[in-house]
């Protein structure tokens, strides 16, 4: 069955008195054009990750870059045989990400941007501390060799382990990654606004990596995890083998006997209903 769905993820922090205006005018447009997925709006810019037809996505884009203030949004796209989302939402909120502390503005200070090219030459340094921004359960599915694991349930506990743990580190190097890069504009706004001197994050995110980066010269192991019904990607950004575990909400690797049974619940929509049962 062909790649029918397109899959959008992006966002851009930028400064949007008017989010509300733009979210009324989104709930509009993906109704009329059959979006899933979610959009967020806040005073500092907009966050999603959508889903439709190409022209659906495509009419998306064009009409959010139809404003100056969005001509720079960076998108990364991929594709699936079947709709990962169950439902169509547009939320307004205080942060496109919810951080809760002060003075993490991306808009004001922010780290070091790195093409795939130029991170991996930063984390092969031995020096450099390397630390993945996501949380404990995303991690399992698939990390850089050798980057710190936080091991937080949210976001938002990710200022406590800098804190706690990383405070000492000043004067090092800091490299951190996402996986599209939003949660790493935050907390390299963090460390700078606390006095870190040399902090770097990965331009896009692991999804921009693993489009651009060759496999073999790649540098990530394991699959990516998303928060949809794909629940992973893989170096290629098409679905991996992975289902989220009915009993603990965690993902979970797929038995050789539930792929195809998963595949044929998620491209029918059944799984939407009763999700990951076979």
């Amino acid at each position: 069955m062909s790649d029918s769905w397109k899959i959008a993820a992006f966002y851009h922090f930028t400064d949007l008195p008017d989010c509300d205006s733009w979210a009324e005018r989104m709930v509009e447009h993906g109704l009329n054009v059959g979006l899933r997925g979610t959009l967020i709006f806040a005073p500092e810019g907009v966050n999603s990750t959508c889903a439709g037809s190409p022209e659906a996505i495509d009419a998306t884009i064009a009409l959010l870059q139809s404003d100056e203030r969005f001509e720079g949004m960076s998108v990364k796209y991929s594709y699936a045989d079947f709709n990962p989302f169950p439902k169509f939402k547009v939320k307004k909120k205080p942060e496109i990400v919810t951080f809760r502390q002060a003075g993490a503005d991306p808009r004001e200070l922010v780290g070091t941007y790195l093409e795939p090219g130029e991170w991996n030459d930063l984390i092969s340094d031995p020096e450099v501390i390397t630390i993945d921004t996501r949380n404990d359960y995303e991690v399992d599915v698939g990390q850089f060799k050798g980057a710190i694991n936080p091991k937080t349930d949210d976001f938002t506990a990710f200022a406590e382990f800098v804190d706690e743990h990383l405070v000492s580190q000043k004067d090092k190097k800091i490299a951190m990654y996402c996986t599209g890069g939003i949660r790493c504009e935050r907390s390299t706004a963090y460390l700078k606004k606390k006095g870190f001197k040399d902090v770097y994050h990965l331009k896009g995110g692991i999804l921009r990596y693993l489009e651009k980066m060759p496999q073999d010269q790649s540098l990530w192991e394991g699959d990516c995890f998303v928060f949809d019904y794909r629940v992973a990607v893989d170096h290629e950004l098409k679905p991996a083998k992975w289902k989220i575990d009915p009993e603990t909400g965690d993902p979970e690797r797929m038995s050789d006997d539930e792929i195809e049974k998963i595949a044929e619940r998620r491209r029918s929509g059944a799984i939407f209903k009763k999700p990951y049962t076979v």
